[in-house]
């Protein structure tokens, strides 16, 4: 596939929760793809800008399908866990390198909702890089 600078953008609610809002940031790179992710409640009258977050690099084994080789970058303990899960998890689709930046803050959320929130970034994230945004 070709690499595309131009970064795309994406915004969705998360699933149970229409005021928190999921933000995707994808840049094809050519051999290796870049996403940063963050969230924003829009009851929050506050416009501060969120933190940088986890930073995480993972890369598909290229002898086994179902392995996923990642390490943490720069970390933050509250998106880590989410950061490195959703890195193995884009690396293993699209079969090449992935960055993940994630600053998303998803207090106030169960983990079925935090998982279903997971879900549908995947989903989204997915349909983008496939039509080659």
């Amino acid at each position: 596939m070709e690499p595309s600078f131009k970064p795309c953008d994406i915004s969705f609610p998360l699933p149970k929760h229409p005021h928190l809002h999921f933000h995707a940031h994808l840049t094809r790179l050519g051999q290796c793809t870049m996403v940063h992710l963050t969230t924003t409640d829009i009851g929050d009258s506050e416009t501060s800008l969120p933190p940088l977050g986890s930073f995480v690099y993972a890369m598909p084994d290229m002898r086994n399908d179902r392995d996923v080789i990642s390490t943490a970058l720069s970390t933050s303990g509250s998106s880590i866990d989410y950061a490195t899960r959703l890195a193995k998890i884009l690396a293993r689709k699209m079969k090449q390198p992935v960055y993940v930046g994630c600053s998303m803050n998803l207090a106030g959320t169960t983990a079925e909702e935090e998982m279903e929130g997971l879900t549908v970034a995947v989903d989204q994230i997915m349909k983008m890089w496939s039509r080659g945004s």
